[in-house]
């Protein structure tokens, strides 16, 4: 009997090896070499198999095992964890219109008045400049497509995955490896059987939704009642910080590796021989990857891309070019904000004509009341768009946008639908010029209109209390992990939230009931169905299995959240004229809300980046019974309302130091979360109102009432270009 026990077991071990060695040639088959030589239905069942011998024998368990991909616990939130070698960002070039200046400057640098050129300007002139910083006649370049997906950044240490980041701000960001441990393309052991396994391996790549996979999700999602996922990147990014694993792993996510981070025991001489060391690995890379012996050939090759990036299985921006050898990377170095040998060609954003068919104002959480556009939906840059902003009322009187007018659109930088231009052509006469509201659409109270923007005077105005409820949660806020736009709409509806406090007093029943019942009524509405009786359902499913993981994350976060301090609070209740850099000031001078609450004007107007106009409305805001309301809420409500932020910006010896900045308007191509922290980090103050103690507006696109005032004031103003010049030149 026991030689018959020791005789299953060795069976059972044998086939448990056999099965986990066949899953793992099966996944990199598949992921890696795009050869698979088994079908999903095939492996399913092997899994199973593989599975089942594992729970018989849990002597034998390997956290490796490709069923560990889709077992674990429900994750509460994510950690964040410092980047070894920071993932900078990649300098960007697709239009003339923004390289004129710039090209000036560029050959004034280079020391030429002419180049002989191929394709974009911006990309020839940064090709020449690294040949005349290396001191070379031609570079071999190295190519890739520019895949629009979430960026990630594995480590493996002695071959086995240890870590897995999102870029997050570049130097730390979320660790979501409980979650990458679920996607099939990603290995979780590397293969050493035709190359050693580094001691250190960082690889940056790209996670994204194959086009076929998000579409079979849509299809699930509308027969199940459930809202459409909109494009295929926000589908991946959502996925991916999933509460649950098992989500992941059903999302059949792909991963396709681009770049390095720390590095031991792996001697490569260049890009090329970096990805074809990963692919021997068992780490998936592009197999549309090419070296160029030449400026000519990439300049070719980026032309000859544009016209087949649509037939792929996946959504591609542009394509990204890079200096192949390593040793003349580390000679042309970085900037503050990208690396000098590396740029993004990204092509023109994809248009499309649609019929403007209404406007609807919107309340934000200041009271600024927003144009929306409605449209019949068109497709564009793969996913389908029905609403674009408007911006304000000036903008569309300058652009003369009626009702029923043919208009194009595009998704700014493949991301933000805007409506660009009327089709003048195809108007018929019948279309309806666009009126601003004279009163809120909210609470019907009178408005107020500053420059081009129109308010709602009223601050116990419903609209405006939802939005700044939003904004209050959010990330760079309170940072309450899993309660979105759409959570906090069903939750107010339900008559949870009524104030910022009531965000630290859920009931994890309650509001698991609140957003069954939303989606309920929702999936029953669109199949025809009872509403009453599909909710009912729902409800006997959740007292049966209890609130569940969404409910009880949203409880732990917001109870994490409580100790975030008194500038993550000021910053987040939405009050005028207060951003995160004002919010950061008061929580500098005042150490707790009792003593913010009783300072002066005079004492708010002595803080140095607060003028006459922003000191008077902060001082009336913070002696209203409002204000005195909801601090004494929050405190009951358990809410940390002391200082954390005691120290002074850091004063660097750079161009910004002690340089109060304002920003205003769109920047093409830095958020201004980033700008202001990288100002910060050179000694700068940025400030969010206009006043004669501020050195600098940086104004984008859009710039309004703020670059009035400094133009009034006399206060340097600078484009875009002008910031990245001063930038490059403090890194």
């Amino acid at each position: 009997m026991v030689q018959q026990d020791a005789d299953k077991h060795s069976k059972a071990a044998t086939r448990i090896e056999e099965l986990r060695a066949l899953l793992h040639r099966a996944n990199r088959a598949y992921y890696v070499d795009a050869a698979p030589f088994m079908s999903d239905g095939e492996f399913d069942v092997l899994l199973t198999e593989l599975s089942t011998l594992e729970q018989s024998h849990p002597e034998l368990h390997d956290p490796h095992s490709p069923t560990m991909r889709v077992g674990g616990e429900a994750s509460s939130g994510f950690e964040t964890a410092p980047h070894r070698v920071p993932m900078s960002s990649i300098g960007n070039t697709y239009s003339l219109a923004e390289f004129e200046t710039w090209y000036a400057r560029a050959l004034q640098l280079l020391g030429v008045s002419e180049l002989t050129l191929f394709g974009d300007p911006k990309f020839e002139t940064w090709y020449a400049r690294a040949l005349q910083l290396l001191g070379v006649s031609e570079l071999t370049l190295f190519g890739d497509p520019k895949i629009d997906g979430v960026a990630l950044s594995l480590r493996y240490e002695q071959g086995v995955l240890v870590q897995a980041l999102t870029r997050g701000d570049g130097e730390k960001g979320d660790v979501v490896t409980a979650n990458v441990r679920a996607i099939r393309a990603i290995p979780l052991r590397l293969d050493g059987t035709t190359r050693a396994i580094p001691a250190v391996l960082e690889v940056r790549g790209e996670v994204y939704m194959p086009t076929s996979v998000f579409n079979s999700i849509n299809v699930e999602r509308e027969r199940e009642g459930d809202e459409l996922f909109q494009n295929a990147r926000n589908a991946t990014s959502g996925t991916l910080k999933s509460k649950d694993p098992k989500v992941v792993a059903d999302r059949r996510l792909a991963f396709s590796a681009h770049g390095r981070g720390e590095c031991e025991g792996l001697t490569v001489a260049s890009h090329a021989e970096f990805l074809r060391a990963l692919r021997e690995l068992g780490i998936p890379v592009s197999p549309l990857g090419s070296t160029f012996a030449s400026q000519h050939e990439a300049a070719l090759a980026i032309e000859k891309f544009a016209h087949a990036r649509g037939g792929l299985e996946f959504g591609v921006d542009g394509m990204v070019v890079r200096v192949d050898s390593f040793a003349l990377q580390e000679i042309l170095g970085s900037t503050a904000k990208s690396p000098r040998w590396a740029i993004a060609y990204k092509y023109p954003a994809e248009q499309a004509k649609t019929i403007l068919l209404d406007v609807v104002w919107q309340v934000g959480k200041g009271g600024t009341i927003t144009p929306r556009a409605t449209m019949q939906p068109v497709r564009v840059a793969g996913s389908t768009i029905q609403h674009a902003t408007l911006h304000n009322i000036e903008e569309i009187q300058r652009r003369d946008l009626r009702i029923g007018d043919t208009v194009l659109v595009e998704k700014a930088g493949e991301v933000i639908p805007q409506v660009i231009a009327v089709v003048l052509e195809a108007r018929t006469g019948r279309e309806i010029p666009i009126e601003a509201p004279t009163h809120c659409p909210a609470c019907q109270s009178e408005v107020e209109k500053d420059g081009p923007k129109i308010y709602c005077t009223n601050a116990a105005c419903s609209a405006q209390f939802r939005e700044k409820v939003k904004w209050f949660v959010g990330r760079d806020q309170m940072d309450v992990d899993g309660l979105g736009g759409e959570i906090i709409d069903r939750l107010i509806d339900a008559g949870l939230i009524a104030s910022f406090a009531d965000v630290f007093l859920f009931d994890a029943m309650r509001i698991a009931r609140a957003l069954t019942a939303a989606r309920a009524a929702e999936g029953a509405e669109k199949r025809g169905e009872d509403a009453q009786e599909r909710i009912d359902k729902a409800f006997a499913k959740l007292e049966k299995d209890g609130p569940g993981a969404q409910a009880l994350g949203i409880i732990a976060a917001a109870e994490a959240s409580k100790s975030r301090g008194l500038g993550r609070v000021l910053a987040g209740l939405g009050i005028r004229h207060i951003g995160a850099s004002a919010a950061k000031t008061l929580a500098r001078r005042f150490k707790d809300a009792n003593e913010l609450m009783r300072a002066t004007e005079a004492d708010l107007e002595a803080l140095d980046d607060f003028g006459e106009v922003t000191a008077s409305s902060v001082s009336h805001w913070l002696h209203s019974s409002a204000a005195q309301t909801i601090f004494a809420e929050l405190a009951n409500a358990g809410v940390d309302l002391t200082s954390k932020d005691t120290s002074a910006p850091a004063m660097l010896n750079s161009f910004f130091s002690g340089k109060t900045v304002v920003i205003t308007g769109t920047l093409e191509k830095i958020s201004r979360s980033a700008l202001t922290e990288q100002l910060e980090g050179l000694g700068a103050k940025v400030a969010g109102s206009v006043s004669k103690k501020t050195h600098i507006v940086i104004a984008g696109t859009e710039a309004g009432s703020k670059l009035d005032k400094a133009i009034e004031l006399g206060v340097e103003v600078w484009d875009e270009a002008r910031l990245q010049q001063a930038l490059a030149a403090s890194g």
